[in-house]
């Protein structure tokens, strides 16, 4: 997770996480819109599709980037915006 508020006009929050298959993309994108609904933040768009090994889900003030494996180490988002600010790590 990235707090980028500071650096970003359009999100206070990054999540970027690793799916190992299209059935594990399509479990967490359910688990989080369910989830973060309840919470009070509704899906406002998705971008790219579960089996392209990217889809993006933009819930406001937090974005969810699920990848591939393989798309993870291409795109490096933690590298890219953890230049200006700290990532949080859970595992």
């Amino acid at each position: 997770m990235l707090d980028i508020s500071k650096t970003s006009s359009f999100t206070d929050y990054f999540v970027v996480a690793t799916a190992q298959s299209p059935l594990h993309f399509n479990a967490l994108a359910e688990h989080l819109e369910r989830d973060l609904k309840a919470a009070g933040h509704d899906l406002r768009r998705q971008e790219g599709k579960r089996d392209s090994g990217w889809v993006l889900l933009d819930f406001g003030d937090i974005i969810v980037h699920l990848f591939s494996p393989e798309k993870r180490a291409y795109y490096r988002l933690e590298e890219l915006w953890g230049r200006t600010t700290p990532i949080v790590r859970f595992t």
